[in-house]
């Protein structure tokens, strides 16, 4: 998949857009009663998001539109593991596409990979138990799959990526397919 040198620019300011919502999803599930160790993470996460957010926001020369009110996020913690889990595997595929045009930004996909990573171990220990924080989880991923062309779409649209649009959405779409399959969460 080939992305045209034009299209560094709008990638750039999708990912600056993709941080902050990412960021402010992250603070919002600090409120919900999530397991220490994700906690933790979050906590982390949180600082990695924010380092992000103003690397990208040094990179396209404006800041991101600030939250006063954070996003509403599930109160279940199998719901907002999905979410979480999910908006992650979309901000890893988006990595990998800006990599492909600034191979300077691997440090990026590195940390994506590791969110992922951990979100994807959280959704196995849901639903290896079965029962119903399984089910939920998976209901709720079935909804989050059936919301996401709907979002890939709007993440691609510049003209830059006329030309490659199908693919690259294909593309996205056949990964985080393929990584919610393989933890479980979609048949």
């Amino acid at each position: 998949m080939t992305i045209p040198p034009s299209s560094e620019r709008p990638i750039l300011e999708r990912f600056l857009k993709a941080e902050a919502m990412a960021l402010w999803a992250v603070r919002a599930a600090q409120l919900r009663d999530v397991p220490a160790n994700v906690l933790a993470f979050l906590k982390q996460h949180e600082a990695d998001e924010e380092e992000h957010l103003k690397h990208f926001e040094t990179l396209v020369g404006y800041q991101s539109w600030g939250r006063e009110v954070l996003p509403t996020v599930p109160h279940q913690w199998p719901s907002l593991a999905v979410l979480l889990f999910g908006y992650e595997a979309l901000g890893l595929e988006f990595a990998k596409l800006l990599v492909g045009l600034r191979p300077d930004m691997q440090s990026i996909v590195d940390d994506e990979e590791t969110h992922v990573a951990f979100f994807e171990q959280e959704i196995r220990k849901l639903l290896v138990g079965g029962g119903v924080e399984a089910d939920q989880a998976r209901i709720s991923a079935k909804a989050w799959w059936k919301k996401l062309p709907r979002t890939v779409d709007r993440y691609l649209q510049d003209s830059s990526l006329d030309a490659c649009r199908t693919e690259v959405a294909s593309a996205m779409q056949a990964a985080i397919h393929q990584r919610l399959k393989s933890t479980g969460l979609l048949e």
